[in-house]
């Protein structure tokens, strides 16, 4: 693992020649249009960046972009990687490895999720304060890397409360309806039934996706900082379940993206405060 981290890391290196990136991004599902607001440098394709996965759906351009955003030098992940692409968890974390390798010091993500809460509604916003991990497997199982961090690394603050608090100021001095909860992983790639829907808001969640997890868990090992947010798109509520399409789900995404860029563009400027 560690081979392939420094080989990627140097080859990614004599691409971006002086390039020193401060801050990760990783976009999710219908989420790419923050490359957008980037003064991008270079960009590289994923399967240009040797031992890099590949995704493999439509709606992920799969390009690593370097620019400037607010001020700071940031590689941002257009497109990311899931358990249920059929690739493994070293696989889906990797990414966030290597971007830790070229020198960032944050990670921000963000993802579509469908709302638990039924004070929720699909369109608004929820900056992640914790999650539960029900993906099949953890991605520091295997023999640890004490370069890359401990083997029981600390997770009672997954997600950095400032940047947290920061976020919901952003958030209502803007007038975006955000909310704070409590993400659920799960596999995917089929939405959940209505008797799945109400246990994962029995036990605790907010809104429910097939992400984010993996990468906060390789983050917070390594002791990145991280702020993730998600874009509600749909509505899990039992006793109005409706059908949705992926259609609709990335439609959401992307009428919801800018009051999401509009906070991670103001997190990104105050980070030096």
């Amino acid at each position: 693992m560690l081979e392939n981290i420094q080989r990627t890391a140097a080859y990614i290196k004599s691409r971006i020649g002086d390039f020193e990136p401060e801050v990760g991004i990783i976009l999710g599902t219908g989420l790419g249009g923050l490359v957008d607001e980037i003064a991008i440098e270079k960009q590289l394709l994923y399967p240009n960046i040797p031992d890099f996965p590949i995704s493999t759906l439509e709606f992920h351009s799969g390009r690593l972009i370097f620019g400037t955003l607010s001020g700071k030098k940031v590689i941002a992940m257009q497109g990311r990687f899931h358990y249920y692409e059929g690739y493994n968890m070293q696989q889906i974390i990797f990414p966030v490895r290597v971007m830790k390798a070229l020198g960032i010091k944050t990670l921000f993500v963000s993802n579509a999720s469908g709302a638990l809460n039924p004070d929720f509604i699909k369109g608004d916003l929820m900056i992640i304060n914790d999650h539960i991990n029900l993906q099949p497997t953890n991605p520091l199982i295997g023999a640890n890397e004490d370069e890359l961090g401990p083997r029981f690394p600390d997770m009672s603050e997954p997600y950095q409360q400032n940047l947290i608090q920061k976020g919901i100021e952003v958030a209502k001095n803007n007038n975006i309806n955000c909310h704070t909860g409590v993400y659920v992983a799960v596999t995917g790639p089929s939405l959940e039934t209505r008797a799945e829907y109400r246990y994962l808001r029995i036990i605790g969640g907010d809104a429910v996706g097939m992400s984010t997890a993996p990468e906060v868990i390789a983050a917070n090992h390594m002791g990145l900082p991280v702020f993730a947010i998600s874009v509600l798109t749909d509505e899990g509520f039992p006793d109005t379940l409706k059908a949705v399409s992926i259609d609709e789900i990335i439609a959401v995404a992307q009428t919801a993206e800018p009051k999401m860029t509009l906070i991670l563009k103001e997190l990104i400027a105050g980070l030096d405060a």
